[in-house]
């Protein structure tokens, strides 16, 4: 691979950071969390403040489990607003680079690709990558911690590892310090790709750091992990050849939707979220021109009973339509639900095909069908120009209901 300059960018607690800017309060001073007090002591905390984080407050815990002693800020998560300051943050970035170079990994962490521009600016990556961060702080009150290196995988090591121990927040590695910084790593959960499971495997062949990984048989790893143990190997001799001009393009093989329940609902009850889920991801699937040949519905129970189920149904014909589609997740739940409270629900259309044509029913109702597909694009039409709200069952108004208030959501809090 041509040598490359790569630098990832971390805004530092993130939402907690936010709501400290926006309330005019020091994010180094204030107990502040990121959690929806209102909905119970077992409520997960977002974000924690750095104050807090210095202290040895986890960024994710349960409200219940926060330490005592502190008079602690709550703020409500607000996605949307997230979701704007991290846009203002890219911006921020495209005045120094161009859009093709940067890829935006996560809502508060993306790579840039800076080797063009060292010599258009005549700094070194250090110097770049500190004027960026400097920007940040300026215009939107936010700090940052940030990774250099020859590629994703070393620059990403040099800021999880590494930046948090520099005074400016900015670690490098490159090539050369792959024996000195990389390989002594340990454990390998530290390393990113490596999970809990991954681990505990490379573990039990005898590989606890990343030297031991480096130095291991490539076959060997392979033949453990497939081909991932390919990249396993690659990445410990500080190899990646990820290139961020590459625009992935996922494939979508199937559409879902799950909610927590906020209380306990007999089986009768989750008929009204059943529906109104499918009413959800049918238009997302209209909305995406595409139609689906399979359905599933997982139920959980609650904590007291625990357990549950997941199945799913293959349908005669690929369909789009939001009563087929709820008319099938129906004879699933009626077919296994048991009488116990629950207190999760998800669906999933899967086998997904291109719409625009459908396979005419010979005992269907050809006429009907039509009338019905074109009641459903016309009310997809006025929820994509009004919002969801706009149009709703009159189910939405019962005590049973949670559209009103996921629709006022995004990934499941407040916006």
């Amino acid at each position: 691979m041509p040598n490359k300059t790569i630098a990832v960018i971390d805004l530092k607690a993130f939402y907690s950071f936010v709501e400290c800017v926006d309330r005019g309060l020091d994010a180094w001073t204030t107990p502040l969390v990121v959690a929806d007090k209102d909905r119970g002591n077992n409520t997960i905390v977002l974000s924690v403040s750095p104050y807090l984080k210095a202290r040895g407050v986890p960024s994710r815990l349960r409200i219940r489990d926060l330490p005592k002693g502190y008079d602690y800020v709550y703020a409500v998560p607000r996605m949307q607003r997230y979701i704007e300051k991290s846009a203002e943050v890219v911006r921020i970035m495209m005045d120094f680079v161009s859009e093709e170079d940067i890829h935006v990994y996560s809502i508060d962490e993306a790579f840039l690709d800076i080797t063009s521009y060292l010599n258009y600016y005549k700094m070194t990556p250090l110097q770049l990558v500190s004027k960026i961060i400097q920007t940040i702080k300026e215009k939107t009150g936010l700090q940052a911690t940030a990774g250099i290196g020859d590629n994703f995988f070393l620059s990403k090591v040099a800021l999880d590892i590494y930046a948090k121990h520099e005074k400016n927040g900015i670690a490098t590695m490159k090539q050369k310090d792959i024996k000195t910084k990389l390989w002594p790593i340990s454990p390998l959960t530290k390393i990113w790709g490596i999970g809990e499971r991954t681990a505990v495997k490379l573990n039990s062949l005898g590989i606890y750091n990343v030297r031991e990984l480096a130095n291991a048989d490539k076959n060997f790893i392979h033949d453990h992990f497939g081909i991932m143990g390919d990249q396993l190997i690659a990445h410990a001799n500080g190899i990646d050849e990820s290139d961020v001009h590459e625009v992935y393009v996922p494939k979508s093989t199937s559409l879902s939707l799950g909610q927590v329940l906020f209380k306990d609902y007999k089986k009768d009850e989750a008929t009204t979220i059943i529906r109104e889920m499918c009413d959800d991801l049918s238009q997302k699937l209209r909305s995406e021109g595409k139609q689906c040949e399979l359905v599933s519905l997982y139920i959980g129970y609650s904590k007291e009973t625990m357990g549950g189920f997941s199945r799913q149904m293959s349908l005669l014909h690929p369909t789009d339509d939001t009563e087929e589609l709820f008319n099938a997740l129906m004879e699933i739940k009626h077919k296994y639900i048991q009488d116990l409270p629950i207190r999760r629900i998800g669906i999933n259309f899967g086998k997904l095909s291109n719409g625009g044509f459908k396979q005419i029913d010979m005992f269907g109702d050809a006429k009907k069908e039509k009338d019905n597909h074109d009641l459903f694009k016309a009310m997809d039409k006025l929820k994509d120009k009004y919002g969801k709200n706009i149009l709703l069952r009159a189910s939405a108004l019962t005590e049973n209901s949670t559209a009103i208030e996921r629709h006022n959501q995004i990934g499941g809090h407040r916006k």
